[in-house]
């Protein structure tokens, strides 16, 4: 299933990696294709809601994905119940649909992919979030092209 919005056939997806001091924001092109970071942003009522708002209406966002931390044996812990209450804040911000996506090993790929990219611990610490909800949208993106290909004849 390809989300589409505003009669074009295109749409953007916001990603968001909800952390206790930091969020990361991700952003795909109108194709749902690529997903790309955007910013981190500290985990503070007062000035997160109305960036992630801005950043939904300046980007023209048709879904938000927001990532669900589960343990390594699926069952969900504290920080899962941290990522959900968020959602449900947002829900009561916005019409928007959003759709909590499993975000198992998102910071350990994004930190290898930083690593690998010769990106100093300083920079990495700065950026580690964006990347993280740029890792957890991707796979939201590939999983639905992926479905969407074996439903197609």
């Amino acid at each position: 299933m390809t989300p589409t919005g505003g009669g074009s056939g295109r749409t953007r997806v916001l990603g968001i990696d909800v952390g206790s001091v930091r969020i990361g924001l991700a952003i795909s092109d109108e194709t749902c294709t690529i997903a790309s970071p955007i910013a981190t942003v500290p985990n503070e009522s007062r000035t997160l809601w109305p960036r992630i708002e801005r950043e939904m209406e300046d980007r023209q966002v048709d879904r938000v994905v927001i990532g669900l931390p589960r343990r390594l044996d699926g069952t969900e812990g504290e920080a899962a119940q941290g990522a959900r209450t968020f959602a449900a804040e947002l829900a009561l911000r916005t019409t928007i649909d959003i759709e909590l996506w499993d975000e198992r090993f998102t910071t350990t790929i994004a930190e290898r992919s930083l690593i690998a990219s010769g990106v100093r611990r300083k920079r990495r610490r700065e950026v580690i979030d964006s990347v993280a909800a740029a890792v957890l949208l991707q796979s939201w993106l590939d999983a639905r092209r992926i479905a969407a290909a074996r439903s197609t004849p």
